[in-house]
C-alpha cells in the first residue's frame, strides 16, 4: 500500500483522473509503471513509436491505427493523464455504477466504445465510414486469407447491410444500429483491468 501511494503521490491531479476514467487506485499505479516503461527517455511523453514495445500492438493488423487514436491531429506526444484517458475506453463498464444525468457519459461506455471504434475506421474524420476506408481496415487484418475480389464483395455487402439512408458510407449511428447485438464491452476491455 505504501508503494501504491507512493507513486499515486507522483501524478498530478490523480483524483480527477480516478473520477473522470473510473480506474482504482491499483489500476492507475500499474497504467503509471507501464507508461514509464514505454517512456525509455523518461521525458514524461511517448511517441507513436515508443509504442512499438507493446507486442500485442506491433503484431495487430491495426495496430498503427489504434496507435494514431491516442494522438489527435498534429500531435507527437501523449502523456500519461492521456494515456489513461484512451485506455479508460478498454474498462470493462461497470454494471453496478449508478447512472448520474448530470455527470458526462463515462468513457468505458457502450456508446464511447463505439465512437472510438467508429473512429479507426473513419481515418478522414469526415463523420462516414467510406467503401474504401472499410476496404483498408479489410485489407490490414485479412491480408493474405482471401482475395480482392472477396474483400470488395465483403466491403459492398457490409456497406449494403448497414448504410439505411443509402448514401453509400457508414454514418456513426448506422455503424453504432450495425452493432446492436454485439456485446461492444467484452471486445473491446483489457481482462487485466478487472
Amino acid at each position: 500500500m505504501g508503494s501504491t501511494n507512493s507513486t499515486l503521490s507522483k501524478i498530478p491531479n490523480v483524483e480527477e483522473l480516478m473520477q473522470e476514467t473510473g480506474f482504482t487506485p491499483a489500476h492507475i499505479v500499474r497504467l503509471y509503471d507501464r507508461f514509464e516503461a514505454l517512456d525509455k527517455e523518461k521525458t514524461g511523453h511517448l511517441r507513436p513509436q515508443d509504442f512499438g514495445a507493446i507486442n500485442r500492438l506491433a503484431m495487430n493488423p491495426i495496430g498503427d491505427r489504434i496507435i494514431g487514436a491516442f494522438f489527435s491531429p498534429g500531435q507527437e506526444t501523449v502523456d500519461f493523464h492521456s494515456f489513461v484517458r484512451i485506455l479508460a475506453h478498454f474498462r470493462p463498464a461497470d454494471e453496478k455504477r449508478p447512472k448520474d444525468p448530470s455527470m458526462p457519459e463515462p468513457v468505458n461506455s457502450r456508446t464511447s466504445k463505439l465512437k472510438f471504434a467508429f473512429q479507426l475506421y473513419d481515418q478522414d474524420k469526415d463523420g462516414k465510414i467510406s467503401r474504401a476506408e472499410l476496404l483498408q481496415v479489410l485489407r490490414s487484418m485479412l491480408e493474405m486469407q482471401v482475395t480482392e475480389e472477396q474483400l470488395e464483395s465483403i466491403a459492398d455487402r457490409t456497406i449494403q447491410e448497414a448504410d439505411l439512408d443509402k448514401d453509400d458510407a457508414i454514418s456513426f449511428e448506422e455503424f453504432r444500429k450495425s452493432l446492436e447485438k454485439v456485446n461492444i464491452d467484452h471486445k473491446m476491455s483489457i481482462r487485466f483491468l478487472r
